[in-house]
C-alpha cells in the first residue's frame, strides 16, 4: 500500500495526475502555436495509460467511468492519428487541437469526480454529486475547456517539420 492505496491504484492516480499536468503544458503550447513534441508524446501516452488502467479495477457492470474511458480512448486515437500518421495536415491540425483538449478535459472531469468522492470537505458539499456545488464545478470547468478548445483550434498553426 502506498498512501493508503494499492500499488495499482497509486500508479493509476499518478498517471492521471502526470497526464493532467502534461496536458496543461501541451495546451499552453497549442495556444502559443508550439508543437512541444516531447511533452505531447508524454501527454498522449500517460493519458492513454490512465484510460487503459481505469479498466483494471474490478467491476461487474458497465459504469459511467467505463463509458468516459471508452470515449476518451476514441478521442485519443483520433488525436494520435491526426498528430502522427496524418502530420497535422489540413483539417487534421484543428482536429488534433480539439481532441487533445477534449482528452485533457476528460482527465480533469474525472479528477473533479474523484475529488468530490475522496476529499471530505467536498464530499460534505456534494455527497451524491447531484448537488449544486458539484454541478457548478463541472459546469465552470466544461465552459472553460470549450473556450480553450476553441482558442486552441484557432491558434495552433505549427510550422511544418522537414
Amino acid at each position: 500500500m502506498i498512501l493508503g492505496m494499492t500499488t495499482f491504484t497509486f500508479v493509476h492516480v499518478l498517471l492521471s495526475l502526470v497526464g493532467i499536468a502534461l496536458g496543461f503544458v501541451v495546451l499552453a503550447g497549442l495556444l502559443k502555436s508550439e508543437r512541444l513534441d516531447s511533452w505531447t508524446a508524454l501527454f498522449l501516452a500517460t493519458t492513454v495509460l490512465t484510460s487503459v488502467t481505469g479498466f483494471g479495477f474490478p467491476f461487474t457492470q458497465l459504469l459511467p467511468s467505463h463509458i468516459v474511458g471508452i470515449i476518451s480512448l476514441i478521442v485519443l486515437a483520433v488525436a494520435i492519428l491526426a498528430r502522427y500518421p496524418l502530420h497535422l495536415e489540413g483539417a487534421w491540425r484543428w482536429i488534433y487541437a480539439i481532441t487533445a483538449v477534449i482528452a485533457l478535459y476528460f482527465n480533469v472531469f474525472v479528477g473533479i469526480v474523484q475529488a468530490f468522492q475522496k476529499i471530505p470537505t467536498l464530499k460534505v458539499l456534494a455527497p451524491t454529486q447531484t448537488e449544486p456545488p458539484f454541478a457548478i464545478a463541472q459546469g465552470v470547468v466544461l465552459l472553460l475547456f470549450v473556450v480553450l478548445g476553441f482558442l486552441a483550434a484557432r491558434k495552433f498553426r505549427p510550422v511544418a517539420r522537414i
